[in-house]
C-alpha cells in the first residue's frame, strides 16, 4: 500500500478520528475523550495528543449562543409586555412560554427531535409567537378589568369574546409551518426540524391560553390609583399615554383612509409592486444558500493519476508552508493570538486515513470563531489571501478550496449526457473557457480528468497481409515485458512458476518495443514498426454514467457575495443551447445547487398553495362565509414585502431561508386581521353601522394587535445581529419573520378596516344591481 505522511503545526503527526454512534450525546463523547486523553502518562519523550477540530466544543457555543438569545428574547417580550398591561398580567401571559415549551420537550423524542442548532432556533422562532394568543386573551380581560367588571366575569367573558379567532388563528399558524416539513432537497431534513418545534409549542399555548390562563387572571384586581405602587404606576402612565397616543394619531389616520379608501388601497398596492419589482428584477439578489463563514479551512489538491507521492508531497508542504506564513501574518487586533489556531496537512489521503493514494492531498487550518475575536478579517478573506499566496500548481488536475458550512453540491455544476466522449471533451473545454469569463468565478473544473499515460497500438495495412490482428501484438507485447508462464516445477512443498521475458535492459523504454520482433501467423517473426504505429495518449482514469449515457460535470465555485448566481446560470444556459447542437448526441442540464433549488421551490411552492387554501377554508369556518376569509388574506401579500424590506435594512440577499420565513409569515400575519375582522363582525351584530364599526375595530384592538408583532419581533431581535457561524444561515429566515410582521402590521392596522368597507360597499351594489336587499350585518 502507498504511504499517507500526516503533519500537525508542522510536525509529523498520526491522526485518530473518533464518532459518536446511535444516540450517543457529542458532548459526552468528546468529554469522554478528553478525560482519558488527561490521564494519559505513558507518552515517550516528544510526543504529545492535540485536539483538532472538537466539534463539540463548537456544539456547546452553539447551543450557549442560542440559549442566550432565547433569555435574551423572552426578558424582551416580558418588559415589553409590562409597559402596555399591568405587569401581574404579562406575567402570567408570558407564563404560558415554558408551560408551552415543556409540552414540547415531551413530545421531541417521539418526534426525533433532539436539542440542536436548528431545533433552537426554532423555539427562538416561536418565542415571540407563541404569545400571541394569550396577549389577545389577556389583554381582552384587562379591558374588561378596566371597565369594571368583576375579575371572575372579565376573565370568562374576556375569554369567550376571542376565542374563536384566537383559537383558529393558531391553527393558520400551524397549517403555515406544515409545509416547511415536506421542503425536498439536501437541507430539507434540517429545516423540518422547525415544524416539530413550532406546531406542538403553538398547540400547547392555545390550551394554556384557553384553560389556564383565565383561572390565573380571575384573580387580577384593579387596585384604586392611591394604592398603587410606584412601579404600577409608572406603568399606568406609560399605557395612558400609548392610549392616548392611539385616540390621538391613530385613529384619525385610520378615519382618513376611510374617507379615501380607493386612494388608500392603492398606495398599499403600489408600494407592493415596487418592491417585488426589485425582487423580481434582480435589483435585490438571491443567493439560493448563502456562503456561511467557516471556522476550518481547506485546500483539496488532486494531480494526475500516478504521481509520484514525493512530487504531490513536494506541493503539499508548500501549500501547508503558505499557511503558516498566513498565520503569522494575521493576529487578533486587541488580544495579539494567532486568528489560525492549528495547521493539518496530509499526503497521499483526503482525510488521514484509508488506503494512501500518490495523487492527492489536502491542507486544513483552524480559526478561532468570529464571535471570540476582535478582527475584522473573515475566513473567506484568510482563503483568498493564500489562494493568491499559492498561485497555480504546475499539473495539477485541481486544487480546490473551501472555507465554508452547509455546502451540499456545487453553485455551478453543467452535466452533460452523450455517448461520444470526445464531443463530451470538446463541449467540457468550450463550457470552461466560457465560466472563466465570469468574474468572480473560480475553481472551474470537469469530472473527466486526463488520467494516466497511455500507450496506443494501431495496425499499419501491412499487418492484414501477414495476419497479424492487435490482439496478436498485445498479447505479445504484454509476454514480453510481464512475461509467460512456461513451466511449473514442484520443490518440495512448494511449486515454482517459470516465466520467460525480455532481459531489464530490453523493456525499460518506448525504443525497445519498437525494436521487438512480432511473430506472425505463419511463425515468422517481423520488426514491430513493420505492423503498428505506436501512439501517447491519456485516457481518464474513471467514467461515470447516467441512464447509460457517458457524463460530464463541468462545476464551478463563485464568490457569492459579490456574483449574482441566478444571472450567470442565466448565461451558462444560453450559451450551452446555443452551442450544444454543434454536438450531435449531447444534451444538458443545470445540476448542484440549480437541482436542489428547481426541488426545494417547487416543493414550497406547493406548499404555499396548499398552506393557502388550508387558511382558507379555516377561516371560512367561523365567518360562515365564502368571500370574508379574501379579506383577512389580503394582509398576506404585504407580508412578502416586509420581508423584502427587512432584507435590504439589514444588507442581506434572499435566500431558501428567506422563502421559508415567508411562508410560515403567512399564518401569523393572518392573526391579527383575524382578530379585527372578529371584532367588526361582533359589533356589526349589535347593529353599530359599518363606517363607525370599522373604525372602532381599529381603535379597540390597536392594542392587541401591536403587542403581538412586536413581541414576535422583539423574540427575534437577538437573533437578527447574531455573529456567531452556525447562526448565519438561520438569520433570513428572521429577518422574513421579524420585519414581515412589522411591515404587514402596520398594513393590517389600515387596510383590513378599508378592505371590509370595500367589501360591504361591493356586496350592497351587486345585491342592488338584482334588485334585492343585502342581508343584515353580521356572519354570513
Amino acid at each position: 500500500e502507498l504511504p499517507i505522511r500526516t503533519r500537525f503545526n508542522g510536525k509529523p503527526g498520526l491522526l485518530l478520528e473518533v464518532y459518536r454512534v446511535g444516540d450517543q450525546s457529542a458532548i459526552e463523547v468528546a468529554a469522554a475523550v478528553r478525560d482519558y486523553i488527561n490521564a494519559v502518562d505513558w507518552l515517550p519523550e516528544g510526543v504529545d495528543i492535540k485536539f483538532w477540530r472538537d466539534r463539540s466544543t463548537l456544539v456547546k457555543a452553539r447551543l450557549k449562543t442560542l440559549t442566550d438569545n432565547a433569555l435574551q428574547g423572552g426578558i424582551l417580550v416580558i418588559l415589553l409586555l409590562s409597559l402596555f398591561l399591568r405587569p401581574v398580567v404579562a406575567f402570567w401571559v408570558c407564563l404560558g412560554i415554558p408551560i408551552a415549551f415543556l409540552g414540547c420537550f415531551i413530545l421531541l423524542p417521539e418526534l426525533g427531535v433532539t436539542l440542536n442548532i436548528v431545533s433552537l432556533f426554532a423555539f427562538i422562532v416561536v418565542l415571540g409567537i407563541v404569545v400571541d394568543d394569550a396577549i389577545v386573551t389577556g389583554e381582552n380581560v384587562y379591558t374588561h378589568l378596566q371597565r369594571g367588571s368583576p375579575p371572575l366575569q372579565a376573565a370568562i367573558e374576556g375569554t369567550k369574546e376571542v376565542a374563536v379567532p384566537v383559537t383558529f388563528g393558531v391553527l393558520t399558524t400551524v397549517a403555515a409551518f406544515v409545509p416547511i416539513a415536506m421542503v425536498g432537497g439536501a437541507r430539507g431534513q434540517i429545516f423540518a426540524q422547525i415544524p416539530a418545534v413550532v406546531i406542538p409549542v403553538l398547540l400547547f399555548s392555545l390550551v394554556e391560553s384557553k384553560l389556564i390562563l383565565p383561572a390565573h387572571l380571575k384573580h387580577v384586581r384593579v387596585k384604586p390609583a392611591a394604592s398603587q405602587g410606584r412601579l404600577t404606576r409608572l406603568q399606568q402612565r406609560i399605557s395612558g399615554a400609548f392610549e392616548s397616543g392611539i385616540k390621538n394619531y391613530y385613529g384619525p389616520l385610520l378615519a382618513t383612509c376611510l374617507r379615501n379608501k380607493a386612494l388608500t388601497l392603492a398606495v398599499f398596492i403600489g408600494t407592493a409592486i415596487l418592491i417585488y419589482s426589485l425582487a423580481f428584477g434582480g435589483w435585490i439578489r438571491f443567493v439560493f444558500f448563502p456562503r456561511v463563514q467557516a471556522e476550518t479551512a481547506r485546500a483539496s489538491l488532486t494531480m494526475p493519476a500516478g504521481t509520484p507521492f514525493d512530487l504531490t508531497d513536494f506541493y503539499i508542504q508548500q501549500i501547508t508552508d503558505a499557511a503558516h506564513t498566513l498565520k503569522e501574518k494575521h493576529r487578533d487586533d486587541e488580544t495579539g493570538d494567532y486568528i489560525i489556531r492549528n495547521i493539518y496537512s496530509t499526503t497521499g489521503s483526503m482525510g488521514g486515513y484509508g488506503v494512501g493514494q500518490s495523487n492527492i492531498g489536502l491542507v486544513m487550518f483552524e480559526i478561532s470563531p468570529p464571535e471570540e475575536r476582535h478582527s475584522q478579517v473573515t475566513s473567506a478573506e484568510l482563503v483568498r489571501e493564500w489562494r493568491a499566496m499559492i498561485g497555480p500548481v504546475p499539473g495539477a488536475e485541481s486544487l480546490n478550496y473551501r472555507a465554508e458550512i452547509g455546502r451540499a453540491s456545487d453553485p455551478i455544476d453543467v452535466q452533460v449526457l452523450g455517448s461520444n466522449l470526445d464531443n463530451l471533451r470538446s463541449f467540457g473545454a468550450l463550457m470552461r473557457e466560457h465560466l472563466a469569463s465570469y468574474p468572480g468565478i473560480f475553481d472551474i473544473q470537469d469530472s473527466l480528468t486526463s488520467g494516466k499515460r497511455e500507450i496506443r497500438i494501431e495496425l499499419k495495412p501491412a499487418a492484414g497481409l501477414l495476419g497479424v490482428q492487435v490482439s496478436d501484438i498485445a498479447r505479445q507485447v504484454r509476454q514480453a515485458l510481464y512475461g509467460l508462464e512456461v513451466q511449473r516445477i514442484q520443490r518440495d512443498r512448494d511449486e515454482v512458476k517459470v516465466i520467460v521475458r525480455y532481459p531489464p535492459e530490453e523493456r525499460r523504454s518506448v525504443a525497445d518495443l519498437r525494436n521487438m520482433l512480432i511473430r506472425t501467423a505463419d511463425g515468422n517473426a517481423v520488426p514491430f514498426d513493420e505492423v503498428a504505429i505506436l501512439s501517447e495518449s491519456r485516457a481518464p482514469s474513471s467514467i461515470a454514467r447516467i441512464d447509460r449515457k457517458r457524463s460530464l460535470n463541468i462545476t464551478a465555485d463563485a464568490n457569492k457575495e459579490t456574483v449574482d448566481i441566478e444571472a450567470v446560470k442565466r448565461g451558462v444556459a444560453a450559451f450551452a443551447e446555443a452551442n450544444i447542437r454543434n454536438y450531435p448526441g449531447l444534451t444538458y442540464s443545470l445540476e448542484g445547487e440549480a437541482a436542489e433549488q428547481r426541488e426545494s421551490m417547487s416543493t414550497l411552492f406547493a406548499g404555499l398553495i396548499g398552506a393557502l387554501f388550508v387558511i382558507y377554508c379555516l377561516l371560512a369556518i367561523p365567518f360562515r362565509s365564502y368571500f370574508k376569509p379574501l379579506i383577512v388574506m389580503s394582509i398576506i401579500p404585504f407580508g412578502a414585502v416586509g420581508a423584502i424590506i427587512g432584507h435590504l435594512i439589514m444588507g442581506m440577499s434572499l435566500s431558501i431561508s428567506s422563502a421559508m420565513g415567508a411562508l410560515a409569515l403567512v399564518g401569523v400575519v393572518v392573526n391579527d386581521s383575524l382578530v379585527l375582522v372578529d371584532y367588526i363582525n361582533r359589533r356589526r351584530r349589535e347593529g353599530m353601522p359599518l363606517m363607525e364599526a370599522a373604525q372602532t375595530a381599529g381603535v379597540a384592538r390597536f392594542r392587541a394587535v401591536i403587542l403581538t408583532s412586536l413581541t414576535t419581533f422583539f423574540g427575534l431581535m437577538p437573533l437578527l445581529f447574531e455573529k456567531s457561524t452556525q447562526a448565519q444561515f438561520l438569520i433570513p429566515m428572521a429577518v422574513s419573520l421579524g420585519f414581515g410582521i412589522l411591515f404587514a402590521t402596520v398594513i393590517t392596522l389600515l387596510l383590513i378596516p378599508v378592505n371590509y368597507v370595500l367589501y360591504e360597499r361591493l356586496r350592497e351594489f351587486l345585491y342592488a344591481m338584482f334588485g334585492k336587499t343585502a342581508p343584515q350585518p353580521g356572519m354570513h
